[in-house]
């Protein structure tokens, strides 16, 4: 075993990873105290909702995959929300624009993050709502220490919090300094608000926060600050809009199934991606012919992304081919010994790809900062319990420096609407109802059709190549959890960004300064960007042997991420 940052865990009762060690603390405590891993689960996301303000927070996004014992099956939960029902092509075209921003209550849709974690707790937890916020809510009253991302993302917007988004100055100016307790007394009292809703079950008790959200108080302030702001979202599109349950999209690679979201998200790229590289003997490569055929299968696999994935309610997206054994043996006869400089999307059963004009299709990007630094923009979780239940959960999305906090809230509407485009007849062409094509990917991963483990990242676009080289790692190559995620990491650019302004990189490669693999890929024609040794994903893991032993690994970089367990 080579020498890693921290141990991977192994024990028998309970394993939680994050990416902060609060919000890993919050879980396992829950875990102590009898709750199973969908308890731990929620209430983990809640206090990463606090503890990483700047990367996720109520009226965000939550994608999650996940495993229940009792119901003996793999699901996906949707906690994405649409766009709203005014918000059209027609509504951005007539302000002037031909880019949804990046910032501010335009890019809003339905905040779907409360409404997916108290699905979650309602149908497969066991503990009532106001003990499942109730670390949340201590950390917003009585403080929390500030990670030095939430100091840069509010230095970096310190004029607009100044002069135009008063109600999220009052509460992060000034800004505070890393490691300082820093406390949000307006989300405290929405939150402790929230959780003392009332009902005559448990059930009904969390229905009822549930309504006062999407229906009530909540939906009645977000639905004012937004028409005073000349924002699209209101009350109604709140009310209309509830989290749901769906079967994820599946491949089978080398005994291990990957479960994934649908094409909503960008989750079936990593099935793409394992499809292409299915077909080559990676544990017998070299460390530079290894990153070659990840990267361009990545890129092959990504332009498929850019050219058919979207809502599958509103557009027909050929999944069945994309993900067949036929469609991938012939795409990867594009996999060449130098680098592609082009965006080359396939013609599943024969349609012609269309890409988004804004897209070139050729080399000449140039080097650019990435567009997710080592703060990133997302969070991640997963939880498994001695019982068998694994969760693995991307929340993101809320951002504080994203959006103006809604007054009385303590907490902002997310920017998810910046991922559509505004170019009729794409299957991410924005319409009304519709969900964005989302970079949040959770994975699970099932071992000779068992339940074995849950993995993700932060990370944006990057989300399904920086967890897949720890994934490939664990399965190919023999390292253990925490070796796969210690590894050096490296991603490709060669695909538009999911992000305002929507920039692409073609042929750009970045990697971790500690990789062996370097030379070889500049010799293969890669535009290589060398990263500082520690710098590229934040993934975290946990698995369950079939003998009940349970493990767990957690990424070193940030210096936040942490996995605990026993």
């Amino acid at each position: 075993m080579s020498f890693t940052t921290r141990p991977e865990l192994r024990g028998t009762f309970g394993m939680v990873a994050s990416t902060h060690w609060l919000a890993s603390g919050v879980g396992m405590s829950v875990l102590e105290r009898g709750g199973n891993a969908f308890d731990a689960a929620v209430a983990t996301g809640f206090a990463l909702q606090v503890v990483e303000p700047h990367l996720n927070g109520p009226g965000g996004d939550v994608p999650a995959v996940f495993y229940s014992k009792a119901q003996d099956e793999v699901r996906v939960l949707c906690g994405q929300g649409p766009a709203p029902a005014a918000a059209t092509i027609d509504a951005f075209s007539s302000r002037g624009l031909d880019l949804i921003p990046g910032v501010g209550p335009l890019a809003a849709v339905v905040p779907g993050a409360f409404d997916a974690w108290l699905l979650m707790l309602r149908e497969l937890g066991t503990w009532e709502l106001v003990d499942v916020m109730a670390p949340a809510i201590t950390y917003a009253r009585d403080g929390y220490p500030v990670v030095p991302g939430i100091t840069a993302a509010i230095e970096a917007v310190e004029d607009q919090l100044r002069t135009e988004w008063t109600a999220s100055a009052e509460i992060y100016l000034p800004a505070p300094q890393p490691g300082q307790l820093f406390r949000n007394l307006p989300l405290a009292d929405a939150y402790g608000r929230l959780a003392q809703a009332q009902g005559g079950s448990r059930e009904a008790r969390i229905d009822a926060a549930r309504e006062a959200f999407y229906e009530g108080w909540v939906a009645e302030a977000v639905d004012s600050f937004f028409a005073a702001e000349d924002g699209l979202l209101t009350g109604a599109d709140l009310a209309q809009w509830e989290a749901t349950f769906e079967p994820p999209v599946t491949l089978d690679y080398h005994g291990h199934t990957i479960c994934k979201t649908g094409p909503w998200g960008q989750g079936p790229v990593m099935l793409q991606q394992l499809a292409l590289l299915a077909g080559f003997e990676l544990a017998a490569m070299s460390p530079g012919e290894y990153a070659h055929t990840v990267l361009e299968c990545a890129k092959l696999a990504f332009a498929d992304r850019e050219a058919w994935y979207g809502d599958p309610d509103f557009v027909d997206v050929p999944l069945e081919a994309l993900l067949s054994a036929e469609y991938a043996e012939q795409r990867r006869a594009l996999v060449g010994e130098r680098a592609s400089l082009e965006l080359r999307p396939g013609a599943p059963d024969g349609r012609e790809p269309i890409l988004p004009p804004q897209a070139p299709v050729v080399e000449g990007a140039g080097v650019t900062e990435p567009t997710v630094g080592l703060a990133g923009d997302t969070c991640h979780l997963d939880v498994a319990d001695r019982d068998g239940n694994l969760v693995s959960a991307t929340p993101s999305g809320g951002w504080l420096h994203g959006s103006p906090i809604v007054p009385g809230l303590g907490f902002c509407m997310g920017t998810r609407a910046q991922m559509f485009w505004l170019t009729e007849g794409l299957p991410n062409s924005l319409e009304p109802g519709k969900r964005p094509r989302t970079t949040l990917t959770p994975t699970l991963v099932l071992r000779d059709g068992e339940p074995y483990m849950a993995i993700g990242t932060p990370g944006g676009d990057m989300q399904d190549q920086w967890q897949l080289n720890p994934l490939l790692g664990h399965l190919h190559l023999g390292h253990n959890l925490q070796e796969a995620i210690d590894a050096p990491n490296f991603h490709s650019n060669h695909m538009p960004s999911s992000f305002y302004p929507r920039d692409i990189h073609l042929n750009e490669v970045e990697i971790e300064e500690r990789s062996e693999a370097i030379d070889e890929l500049r010799r293969r024609g890669h535009d290589v960007v060398v990263r500082p040794a520690w710098s590229l994903g934040r993934v975290s893991a946990v698995a369950r042997e079939p003998d009940g032993l349970l493990k767990a690994g957690a990424n070193p970089r940030g210096m936040q991420g942490y996995a605990v367990g026993r």
